[in-house]
Protein backbone atom coordinates (compact mmCIF):
# COMPACT_ATOMS: atom_id res chain seq x y z
CA UNK A 1 0.00 0.00 0.00
CA UNK A 2 1.18 3.31 -1.34
CA UNK A 3 2.51 5.61 1.19
CA UNK A 4 3.47 3.49 4.43
CA UNK A 5 6.17 5.29 6.68
CA UNK A 6 9.18 2.75 7.11
CA UNK A 7 9.00 3.23 10.90
CA UNK A 8 4.55 2.19 10.83
CA UNK A 9 3.78 5.68 12.49
CA UNK A 10 3.77 7.61 8.95
CA UNK A 11 0.47 8.95 6.87
CA UNK A 12 -1.20 5.70 4.98
CA UNK A 13 -2.92 5.77 2.09
CA UNK A 14 -6.56 4.68 3.01
CA UNK A 15 -9.10 4.55 0.33
CA UNK A 16 -12.40 5.73 0.44
CA UNK A 17 -14.46 3.62 2.81
CA UNK A 18 -11.65 1.10 3.61
CA UNK A 19 -9.89 0.14 6.78
CA UNK A 20 -6.13 -0.55 6.26
CA UNK A 21 -5.23 -3.25 9.26
CA UNK A 22 -2.48 -5.47 10.09
CA UNK A 23 -1.78 -8.41 8.88
CA UNK A 24 -1.96 -9.73 12.39
CA UNK A 25 -6.00 -9.11 12.66
CA UNK A 26 -5.93 -11.65 9.26
CA UNK A 27 -9.04 -14.68 10.72
CA UNK A 28 -9.44 -12.96 13.68
CA UNK A 29 -12.52 -12.30 15.53
CA UNK A 30 -12.00 -8.57 15.36
CA UNK A 31 -11.74 -8.50 11.27
CA UNK A 32 -14.51 -11.59 10.96
CA UNK A 33 -16.76 -8.66 12.91
CA UNK A 34 -15.81 -6.15 10.03
CA UNK A 35 -16.40 -8.32 7.12
CA UNK A 36 -19.51 -7.39 5.19
CA UNK A 37 -19.73 -4.41 6.69
CA UNK A 38 -16.54 -2.54 5.24
CA UNK A 39 -13.86 -2.78 3.17
CA UNK A 40 -10.41 -4.84 5.25
CA UNK A 41 -7.17 -4.30 3.39
CA UNK A 42 -4.90 -6.34 5.32
CA UNK A 43 -1.01 -5.14 5.16
CA UNK A 44 2.23 -6.31 6.97
CA UNK A 45 4.25 -3.80 8.76
CA UNK A 46 1.94 -1.60 10.02
CA UNK A 47 3.51 -1.77 13.94
CA UNK A 48 2.74 -0.24 15.99
CA UNK A 49 -0.53 0.63 14.52
CA UNK A 50 -3.29 -2.31 14.41
CA UNK A 51 -6.16 -0.70 12.07
CA UNK A 52 -5.42 3.10 9.43
CA UNK A 53 -9.31 4.77 9.57
CA UNK A 54 -7.98 7.20 7.55
CA UNK A 55 -4.87 8.53 6.09
CA UNK A 56 -4.38 10.39 9.44
CA UNK A 57 -6.46 8.93 11.87
CA UNK A 58 -5.21 5.09 13.49
CA UNK A 59 -6.22 3.22 16.45
CA UNK A 60 -3.62 0.47 18.36
CA UNK A 61 -5.66 -2.60 19.99
CA UNK A 62 -4.72 -3.63 23.68
CA UNK A 63 -5.91 -7.05 23.95
CA UNK A 64 -7.20 -9.01 27.39
CA UNK A 65 -4.23 -10.80 27.09
CA UNK A 66 -1.78 -7.90 26.82
CA UNK A 67 -3.16 -5.84 29.52
CA UNK A 68 -2.40 -9.03 32.13
CA UNK A 69 0.94 -9.32 30.69
CA UNK A 70 2.22 -6.23 31.68
CA UNK A 71 3.20 -2.67 30.02
CA UNK A 72 4.61 -4.10 27.15
CA UNK A 73 1.64 -1.95 25.18
CA UNK A 74 2.96 1.22 26.06
CA UNK A 75 5.46 1.18 23.86
CA UNK A 76 3.05 1.03 21.14
CA UNK A 77 1.01 3.85 22.63
CA UNK A 78 4.06 6.32 22.79
CA UNK A 79 5.37 5.88 19.38
CA UNK A 80 1.73 6.71 17.82
CA UNK A 81 1.90 9.57 20.57
CA UNK A 82 5.13 10.88 19.79
CA UNK A 83 4.48 11.02 15.92
CA UNK A 84 3.33 14.41 14.52
CA UNK A 85 1.35 13.13 11.51
CA UNK A 86 -1.36 10.29 13.08
CA UNK A 87 -4.17 11.09 15.54
CA UNK A 88 -4.09 7.97 17.75
CA UNK A 89 -7.32 5.99 19.07
CA UNK A 90 -6.91 3.43 21.66
CA UNK A 91 -9.24 0.56 22.12
CA UNK A 92 -8.61 -1.38 25.36
CA UNK A 93 -10.33 -4.81 25.98
CA UNK A 94 -12.14 -4.27 29.57
CA UNK A 95 -13.25 -7.85 30.71
CA UNK A 96 -13.72 -9.47 34.08
CA UNK A 97 -10.04 -10.95 33.82
CA UNK A 98 -8.60 -7.55 32.35
CA UNK A 99 -11.03 -5.10 34.74
CA UNK A 100 -8.19 -5.14 37.78
CA UNK A 101 -5.64 -3.58 35.17
CA UNK A 102 -7.46 -0.92 33.41
CA UNK A 103 -7.23 2.01 36.19
CA UNK A 104 -3.85 2.02 35.45
CA UNK A 105 -3.85 1.98 30.85
CA UNK A 106 -6.50 4.96 31.46
CA UNK A 107 -4.77 6.95 33.71
CA UNK A 108 -1.37 6.21 31.22
CA UNK A 109 -3.19 6.52 27.97
CA UNK A 110 -5.68 9.88 28.98
CA UNK A 111 -3.97 11.33 31.31
CA UNK A 112 -0.27 10.75 30.81
CA UNK A 113 -0.30 10.36 26.86
CA UNK A 114 -3.41 13.08 26.08
CA UNK A 115 -5.05 10.50 24.11
CA UNK A 116 -8.65 8.93 23.15
CA UNK A 117 -9.49 5.97 24.84
CA UNK A 118 -12.17 3.41 24.28
CA UNK A 119 -13.29 0.71 26.47
CA UNK A 120 -14.79 -2.64 24.82
CA UNK A 121 -15.88 -5.96 26.47
CA UNK A 122 -14.92 -8.16 23.60
CA UNK A 123 -13.85 -8.38 19.95
CA UNK A 124 -16.96 -7.90 18.12
CA UNK A 125 -17.97 -4.83 20.30
CA UNK A 126 -14.75 -3.84 19.22
CA UNK A 127 -15.47 -4.40 15.26
CA UNK A 128 -19.03 -2.45 15.74
CA UNK A 129 -17.27 0.87 17.41
CA UNK A 130 -14.80 0.76 14.75
CA UNK A 131 -16.86 0.59 12.02
CA UNK A 132 -18.96 3.44 13.82
CA UNK A 133 -15.79 5.88 13.85
CA UNK A 134 -14.72 4.94 10.24
CA UNK A 135 -18.38 6.38 9.62
CA UNK A 136 -17.25 9.39 11.33
CA UNK A 137 -14.34 9.73 9.10
CA UNK A 138 -16.30 9.16 5.45
CA UNK A 139 -19.48 10.90 5.85
CA UNK A 140 -20.70 11.14 2.27
CA UNK A 141 -22.05 7.92 2.23
CA UNK A 142 -24.57 8.85 4.95
CA UNK A 143 -26.58 11.04 2.55
CA UNK A 144 -28.41 8.13 2.13
CA UNK A 145 -31.53 9.04 5.22
CA UNK A 146 -31.95 4.99 5.13
CA UNK A 147 -28.23 3.87 5.59
CA UNK A 148 -27.37 5.93 7.91
CA UNK A 149 -30.19 4.74 10.27
CA UNK A 150 -29.57 1.61 9.32
CA UNK A 151 -25.24 2.07 10.77
CA UNK A 152 -26.69 3.84 13.66
CA UNK A 153 -28.41 0.84 14.77
CA UNK A 154 -25.28 -1.81 14.16
CA UNK A 155 -22.86 0.34 16.48
CA UNK A 156 -25.06 2.14 18.73
CA UNK A 157 -24.70 -0.80 21.60
CA UNK A 158 -21.02 -0.52 21.35
CA UNK A 159 -20.76 3.15 21.02
CA UNK A 160 -23.37 3.59 24.26
CA UNK A 161 -21.61 1.53 26.23
CA UNK A 162 -17.94 3.33 25.44
CA UNK A 163 -19.26 6.62 26.60
CA UNK A 164 -20.79 5.00 29.80
CA UNK A 165 -17.71 4.35 30.64
CA UNK A 166 -16.36 7.73 30.68
CA UNK A 167 -16.13 8.66 34.08
CA UNK A 168 -18.75 11.11 35.84
CA UNK A 169 -21.38 9.24 32.79
CA UNK A 170 -22.46 5.95 33.90
CA UNK A 171 -26.10 4.55 32.12
CA UNK A 172 -28.17 7.99 32.91
CA UNK A 173 -26.16 10.43 31.38
CA UNK A 174 -24.95 8.61 28.43
CA UNK A 175 -27.77 8.41 26.16
CA UNK A 176 -29.12 11.80 26.96
CA UNK A 177 -24.92 12.71 25.54
CA UNK A 178 -25.50 10.37 22.31
CA UNK A 179 -28.59 12.53 21.65
CA UNK A 180 -27.20 15.62 21.80
CA UNK A 181 -23.16 14.14 20.55
CA UNK A 182 -24.35 11.04 18.35
CA UNK A 183 -20.39 10.16 17.76
CA UNK A 184 -17.28 10.22 20.02
CA UNK A 185 -15.93 12.61 17.72
CA UNK A 186 -18.24 14.84 18.64
CA UNK A 187 -18.40 14.54 21.87
CA UNK A 188 -14.44 14.94 22.42
CA UNK A 189 -14.72 18.13 20.40
CA UNK A 190 -18.04 19.65 22.50
CA UNK A 191 -17.02 22.67 24.91
CA UNK A 192 -18.06 22.39 28.42
CA UNK A 193 -20.34 24.59 28.31
CA UNK A 194 -22.34 22.33 25.50
CA UNK A 195 -21.55 19.54 27.91
CA UNK A 196 -22.88 21.84 30.85
CA UNK A 197 -26.51 22.22 29.00
CA UNK A 198 -26.90 18.12 28.48
CA UNK A 199 -25.60 16.78 31.90
CA UNK A 200 -24.35 19.38 34.37
CA UNK A 201 -21.01 21.12 35.64
CA UNK A 202 -19.78 18.57 37.35
CA UNK A 203 -20.14 15.82 34.83
CA UNK A 204 -19.08 18.13 32.24
CA UNK A 205 -15.92 18.77 33.70
CA UNK A 206 -15.10 15.08 33.96
CA UNK A 207 -16.01 14.54 30.71
CA UNK A 208 -14.27 17.30 28.75
CA UNK A 209 -10.93 16.19 31.14
CA UNK A 210 -11.38 12.82 29.71
CA UNK A 211 -10.85 13.51 26.46
CA UNK A 212 -8.40 16.71 26.71
CA UNK A 213 -6.33 16.81 29.86
CA UNK A 214 -2.95 17.32 28.42
CA UNK A 215 -0.04 14.86 29.77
Amino acid sequence: MEGNAPDGTGPMHVPFGHIVANEKWRGSQLAQGMQGKIKLVFEDGLTPVDFYLSSKSCLIYVTEAELVAGNGYRKRLVRVRNSNKLQGIVVVEKTQMSEQYFPAVQKFTVLDLGMVLLPVASQMEASCLIIQLVQEQTREPSKNPFLRKKRAQVSEPALLRSVQQIPGVGKVKAPLLLQRFPSIQQLSNASIRELEAVVGPAAAQHIHAFFTQPR
